[in-house]
């Protein structure tokens, strides 16, 4: 007799149409029917700027867990909605980087990633803010925002990550624009800059350590600020970034604070979680401690962190 898990509730599941995982959204309906759902809420978007209409409305129908399919842009967006609404969040990492979900132990595996939504640790997570819209993972303004607003133009859909590389190579000789930073009220930066960091997380863009002591619950907003200019400085900073030692660079100063805001000397696009956003000359930040709750997989004791599959002695035929 086969024994049958207990209802899981009302689901709602927001799905952006053009990402994939595994099976496909096929094999998560196989999946969801397995976890016992009560009742579904079913919403598919062409874009990820479409999801916060149906992440409200999720709510709106009485929602008991969200999940999320897509990438980091279809992740923030939710995020956005989500904020401070005790729902929690599973994510389905189906986009190009899956940041967040990289960052917090969620892996690009289909079946693996719905058992964590159902049966993980709901943790409460921080976000940030910047210009009134909510991210998870970092922001930025300068080089790696025009880096990313590239990449956003059908790039990622053919070179997947290896987009970063290619057009970052293309900015690394860009000017640098003046920067005003407050941080917490007091002027911790002011001069040319060729690009700002706020982290939120320690892993980012291309999968590089830029935070290297970041939590997502310590209640701080990383931040990051770069000089670099041209090939060779770059190199370096990416080189010292690579190594875990972002802070040595001579050409990053790094910190932490609550609220951040800066002034630009020139308009620049900014981006939130890998998605490119307007132009602006002023950008106001802070942290939302605890602003969203997650699925994330439980701890492993130390138990289980040193006996792996293959230190566990084989079983001896009786």
């Amino acid at each position: 007799m086969l024994r049958q898990r207990q209802a899981a509730g009302t689901v709602a599941v927001i799905a952006h149409q053009r990402k994939s995982l595994g099976g496909g959204l096929d094999e998560l309906r196989r999946l969801l029917a397995d976890e016992g759902v009560d009742k579904l809420l079913w919403y598919e978007v062409p874009k990820s700027k479409k999801a916060p209409k149906r992440a409200r409305r999720a709510l709106k129908e009485g929602a008991e867990l969200v999940l999320v399919w897509g990438g980091d842009g279809m992740v923030q967006r939710c995020v956005d909605a989500l904020a401070g609404s005790d729902v929690p969040m599973g994510i389905i990492p189906a986009g190009t980087a899956n940041l967040f979900a990289r960052n917090l132990g969620v892996p690009e595996d289909l079946p693996e990633a719905v058992r964590i939504a159902f049966h993980g640790e709901s943790r409460k997570l921080d976000l940030g803010k910047v210009n009134g819209e909510h991210f998870a993972v970092m922001a930025g303004v300068g080089f790696d925002a025009e880096m990313i607003k590239d990449a956003d133009r059908g790039l990622k859909d053919r070179l997947g990550r290896a987009a970063y590389v290619w057009t970052g190579l293309r900015h690394v000789r860009g000017e640098l624009v003046r920067m005003e930073v407050k941080l917490d009220g007091v002027t911790w930066f002011e001069g040319e800059a060729s690009c700002l960091l706020l982290g939120n997380v320690g892993t980012i863009t291309g999968g590089i350590e830029a935070f290297d002591d970041a939590r997502p619950d310590d209640g701080w907003l990383e931040i990051g600020v770069t000089t670099a200019k041209g090939p060779i400085q770059w190199a370096r900073v990416l080189g010292r970034m690579s190594a875990g030692r972002s802070d040595e660079s001579p050409f990053v100063r790094m910190t932490r604070a609550r609220k951040v805001a800066v002034k630009l000397g020139a308009p620049m696009t900014y981006e939130l979680d890998g998605g490119a956003k307007d132009t602006v000359t002023e950008l106001k930040a802070k942290v939302v401690p605890g602003g969203i709750t997650v699925r994330v997989p439980f701890p492993q004791t130390s138990a289980e962190v040193l006996l792996t599959s293959e230190e566990r002695p084989a079983v001896e035929p009786a």
